[in-house]
């Protein structure tokens, strides 16, 4: 075995373990006795956000990610830069660009009022990334609570393990592999993004100067982002259902119509092709390995037992 193999198997190993320790501490019933309607509440309240502002089910899912990427999933990117702290929504993948901290801390706010003291920020979000997801039609998934509340954050780590939507490949496989992921496993949690839209800086450059884009889709596209200025125009990352959890999205990339370059480089002659187009044709599939993918992601190096705390407001440290 190769050294570069063997280090990889190695960090591979360490994830796994932690992800193994982690859920010896979580359960599903963390919460039954002590908040037995956490679950109702949440659901309730991502509903009514999502039924408010449709975009709001990629949002949650999206601030999911970025949190348990970033020293795992411990409600870090909930917290606010003061005086004396630095949290990681100044980060650029962060930056004018994440969403939902509105809708935590109005759940946040119905939980305290039920059970004070008890929930943590970071499983108030775990919970609503789910049931934001299913409210716009997609997959459930089982999920194991407990996760306590980092009091810490990291700016370079948000700036750092994060992809962006120029990556290639190699950087995506790279990137879910530093987190334990398969490559299967990153292509499946790649559909997230048949809910959502993205702004124009970050697909500028492939509409303009890709080849592998049907021209009559960069033509669209191009319409709401001129060459220069318009920065934060949106457009539907999926432009079939855009609000609608399906697998359209791997059949726009079949059909070189991925927004992203970091979406389109999953279908552009690569080892990921056929999952791809397997994805495309098998919406069950897809649904089965997105959430399979999602409780692996949930359970990464999360806070548990006495580490962090409950934060009694999801912005600030108590």
């Amino acid at each position: 075995m190769s050294s570069s193999s063997c280090v990889f198997s190695a960090r591979l190993m360490f994830v796994l373990v932690l992800i193994g320790a982690a859920n010896a501490q979580l359960s599903p019933n963390f919460y039954s006795t002590t908040c037995p309607n956490l679950l109702t509440i949440i659901r309730t309240a991502v509903n009514t956000a999502v039924t408010n502002d449709p975009r709001m089910g990629a949002s949650l899912l999206r601030l999911h990610f970025h949190d348990c990427f970033v020293q795992g999933c411990d409600g870090s990117v909930l917290l606010d830069d003061v005086t004396g702290f630095t949290g990681e929504k100044t980060a650029a993948p962060n930056a004018n660009s994440l969403r939902g901290f509105d809708v935590i801390d109005t759940i946040k706010t119905q939980v305290e009022a039920a059970c004070p003291g008890i929930v943590s920020c970071a499983d108030i979000l775990t919970v609503a990334a789910r049931d934001g997801t299913v409210a716009r039609s997609g997959p459930s998934w089982a999920l194991s609570l407990g996760r306590r509340d980092s009091t810490t954050a990291s700016l370079t780590g948000a700036n750092g393990q994060l992809p962006g939507p120029g990556s290639s490949l190699n950087n995506l496989i790279t990137s879910f592999s530093n987190k334990g992921f398969t490559t299967r496993e990153m292509v499946a949690l790649s559909g997230s993004h048949t809910i959502g839209l993205a702004r124009c800086s970050t697909f500028r450059n492939r509409i303009y100067n890709a080849a592998n884009i049907d021209p009559a889709f960069a033509t669209t596209r191009r319409a709401n982002c001129p060459t220069t200025g318009g920065n934060n125009n949106l457009a539907p990352l999926d432009t079939v259902s855009p609000t609608t959890f399906n697998n359209d999205y791997y059949t726009n990339l079949v059909n070189l119509r991925g927004l992203l370059n970091s979406d389109q480089v999953l279908f552009n002659n690569g080892t990921t092709d056929a999952q791809v187009r397997a994805y495309s044709t098998n919406s069950a599939s897809f649904f089965n390995d997105f959430a399979a993918a999602m409780v692996k992601m949930s359970n990464l190096t999360p806070l548990t037992g006495t580490n962090g705390q409950i934060r009694r407001n999801c912005r600030l440290r108590n």
